[in-house]
């Protein structure tokens, strides 16, 4: 347990790194559209917590790093806290001039521009850099191979000796062809033995190993312990085309996302799969150790998602705020203080729990939970 504990530790600064770019992206978007329709920033924040270090702007902003690198704020003139929930109280007691420089007093317009800012900013990111990506590396086109993508630790694939980039080519005799072919030739084989034939830098290997188990829904099925996607070659665009290639990804990734989370929501795909920020962590540390490359790779995606995830309709997060405004439109005046307040408690309560399934999936991945179990037991 501590040799996973210490191995997890080295995958924690690249996510850190990673991420606090796609933070500061994010939050410079909101902090550039409010400085553009005159809204006074009083903290742009890179991390919650306590400050490890920063500075104070001429402009009177205060800029820093904080102690919890999992994500980070824009605290805007008159806001009650890092969520942007106005202070009322203080709200009351402000000149005109004053009311001015929050973002409380402007028009219901400029609001949700400079909520929707924020996501705007990873997408802008994320087309820009696949454009780079597409015209000096190439775009990866899909084939039908299915190839390892990552291996979990401890899981059945590490124990016999799979590798990250490895083709699967026959599962036991049985070829495969896509991924799904994978996942249905090891469902009805757990605590089996079997022999697994890859390509691995265009070498053909044999390996004979044993199938993990876990149960879904009264059901014991068989687990392999990977992350699998179609193999993928590179292949340059030109120019001229590449920024369409970037906006289509763009909107295929935010597509295949939301199809996703649907399933999950509906019960027709399993919520298992989803990850939180240590099963990103180290996702992040695997890409890092294969090249930079994948690296960039990466902070496109979870740019994407970071983006899309700050869109959806929950209090606390933009898409809330944007909800709040809709409603202010129509109704012709903000919703009750008493609403908002509950809004942003239910929207806690909503963020906190998926923070808390997705970490509780990752360790249950990893085999922690089960680990202290049996040590404490």
């Amino acid at each position: 347990m501590l040799d996973l504990l210490t191995a997890s530790f080295y995958n924690i600064f690249p996510f850190v790194v990673v991420l606090s770019i796609l933070v500061f992206v994010h939050e410079m978007g909101h902090y550039l559209v409010a400085r553009y329709y005159g809204v006074k920033v009083d903290v742009f924040s890179i991390g919650f917590g306590p400050e490890v270090f920063g500075w104070d702007d001429k402009k009177g902003t205060r800029w820093k790093v904080s102690y919890i690198p999992l994500g980070g704020y824009v605290k805007f003139f008159s806001d009650l806290n890092e969520s942007s929930h106005p202070d009322f109280k203080q709200l009351e007691s402000l000149s005109d001039d004053e009311k001015n420089q929050t973002l409380f007093y402007k028009p219901v317009g400029q609001r949700m521009a400079i909520s929707a800012a924020g996501p705007a900013a990873n997408y802008l990111f994320a087309i820009v850099m696949l454009t780079i990506l597409y015209i000096f590396v190439g775009e990866r086109v899909s084939t039908d191979e299915a190839q390892i993508m990552r291996v979990v630790p401890l899981g059945a694939a590490e124990k016999g000796g799979l590798l990250a980039k490895d083709t699967v080519v026959t599962i036991d005799g049985q070829s495969v062809k896509s991924p799904s072919d994978v996942q249905m030739l090891i469902r009805p084989l757990a605590g089996k033995d079997v022999t697994v034939h890859v390509v691995r830098e265009g070498n053909p290997v044999d390996l004979q190993l044993t199938i993990g188990e876990k149960t879904s829904r009264g059901e014991k099925i068989g687990t392999l312990g990977v992350e699998l996607g179609s193999k993928t070659v590179l292949e340059k665009v030109p120019f001229y085309l590449a920024p369409w290639h970037a906006c289509k990804e763009t909107l295929q990734v935010s597509w295949d996302s939301l199809k996703s989370f649907g399933q999950m929501i509906a019960g027709t795909r399993s919520a298992d799969g989803l990850s939180g920020p240590i099963g990103i962590a180290i996702f992040a540390g695997a890409a890092a150790e294969r090249d930079v490359m994948e690296l960039l790779w990466l902070s496109v995606f979870l740019s994407i998602s970071l983006g899309l995830i700050n869109l959806f309709p929950v209090p606390m997060l933009d898409g809330g705020h944007i909800l709040f405004y809709i409603i202010e439109a129509v109704r012709g005046k903000p919703l009750p203080e008493k609403a908002q307040e509950i809004g942003f408690r239910i929207g806690f309560g909503l963020v906190a729990g998926l923070i808390l399934f997705s970490t509780w999936n990752d360790l249950s991945r990893l085999k922690i939970v089960q680990q202290a179990i049996s040590f404490f037991g």
